[in-house]
């Protein structure tokens, strides 16, 4: 975790190693506001540390730390609210908004920092594999849920499950274009996780140009974008399935029904693109699945469910009596 205490002063960083001491894999957020007591966020609950209250000379240590003494290199990531940092660790901002013509120029004096710590859970998606793949091909999917649920964490091993080849199934190419840099977590275009042996990865690049450019120069059989949402991206995701590519991506949201009314979305239902569709659910422990739904949004979670152990009522398929099977 040295990349995450690097950001901090050195009376800040010896408080949080004290607290958090052995359960870094527990920890998912650190969420650092100027004048208030240190806050971290484990997998199931959350902690103070109430002698440490950052002042501003402790948020200008970070934004340097972050920054590398040069806020004019962060100009980018002021206007979009985070910094993405090696590792794949996001750190969210928040304070004062300059705008310019009704749209953000940056944020200004900041006093509100949100690390978010990446972790690479190794088989997180093993269950959710058999689901995606039918008649010796993979199928078009979109992982759903709101912030924090796990998408990024299941997509990453999804990519690297794909990538690899599982079980009997052979290793497909990969092209994953990750504008966040969280999916690979990458230093200089090299991923620091492992994202599988036949992967390409284009790092740091908008998802709608790069999936045009990750087509053009690598001939993927699957393309993996994070986050998706605006008319670009469906555009260039369109053009991926006309080229006859697969597409596996994620969308913020809490519900199928709320995210088939999104107007930006509507071309891909229109043409009923997907094929599979993954819901996830919020907890305290990221990556728990509610349902998995085919592309006539029925649950085909349920009937796996029923068809192992009739009565089996359990909502989380890391709980259900049929995981053996993968």
């Amino acid at each position: 975790m040295d990349e995450i205490l690097r950001l901090f002063p050195d009376d800040i960083k010896d408080a949080i190693q004290h607290k958090v001491h052995k359960r870094w894999g527990e920890l998912q957020e650190i969420r650092f506001r100027l004048n208030q007591p240190l806050e971290l966020i484990y997998d199931t609950k959350t902690e103070w540390i109430h002698q440490v209250k950052p002042k501003q000379k402790d948020g200008i240590f970070v934004l340097n730390q972050l920054s590398s003494f040069s806020l004019y290199r962060m100009e980018d990531e002021l206007r979009e609210g985070y910094v993405t940092i090696e590792g794949g660790h996001r750190v969210g901002l928040a304070g004062k908004v300059n705008t310019l013509g009704g749209a953000v120029k940056a944020i200004k004096h900041i006093t509100f920092f949100n690390i978010r710590i990446a972790k690479q859970k190794v088989n997180a998606a093993a269950p959710i594999a058999p689901f995606l793949y039918r008649d010796s091909s993979y199928m078009n999917t979109l992982f759903i849920g709101p912030p924090q649920t796990g998408k990024t964490t299941l997509i990453r091993d999804i990519v690297r499950l794909i990538a690899t080849g599982w079980k009997s199934i052979p290793a497909k190419k990969v092209a994953v274009i990750d504008e966040r840099s969280e999916i690979g977590g990458s230093i200089k275009g090299v991923p620091q996780h492992n994202v599988g042996l036949r992967t390409d990865l284009m790092d740091a690049c908008p998802k709608a140009e790069g999936m045009m450019m990750m087509i053009r120069s690598m001939s993927p059989d699957i393309l993996v974008v994070d986050e998706i949402g605006s008319k670009k991206d469906v555009q260039a995701l369109m053009e991926a399935i006309l080229a006859g590519v697969i597409v596996i991506c994620s969308v913020h949201g809490q519900t199928l029904e709320e995210i088939k009314k999104r107007p930006s979305l509507q071309p891909l239902f229109q043409q009923d693109v997907f094929k599979r569709f993954v819901l996830l659910e919020r907890q305290q422990q990221p990556g728990i699945i509610k349902e998995i739904y085919d592309q006539n949004g029925i649950s085909i979670l349920e009937k796996e469910r029923c068809l192992a152990n009739g009565v089996d009522r359990s909502t989380s398929i890391h709980r259900h009596h049929y995981m053996d099977r993968f």
